[in-house]
């Protein structure tokens, strides 16, 4: 993903944690290097995973659930990458 369209994207989602479809957390996580592995035996929840890192689950959900969010937000530092990027 172009930094560009990244850069907006995470700024949408530091804007407003409440309202984040998963698509958009799914092309963030993809942007940054995860890779997203489906659910199997009938689970809403998604696994991404990079090395290095810790795997990270949400729930298939619109909007996903703030909670989601946030620890998304603070596990990838995006507040610090946003001041340092824009």
């Amino acid at each position: 993903m172009p930094e560009k369209r990244l850069l907006k994207l995470v700024e949408k989602i530091l804007r407003n944690p409440r309202e984040v479809k998963f698509e958009e957390l799914q092309r963030l996580l993809e942007g940054v290097g995860f890779v997203c592995r489906q659910p199997s035996g009938g689970s809403s929840h998604y696994t991404f995973r990079k090395p290095g890192s810790y795997p990270i689950t949400v729930p298939k959900k619109k909007p996903v659930n703030q909670a989601y969010v946030k620890s998304i937000i603070k596990q990838l530092n995006l507040e610090e990458w946003y001041d340092e990027n824009s």
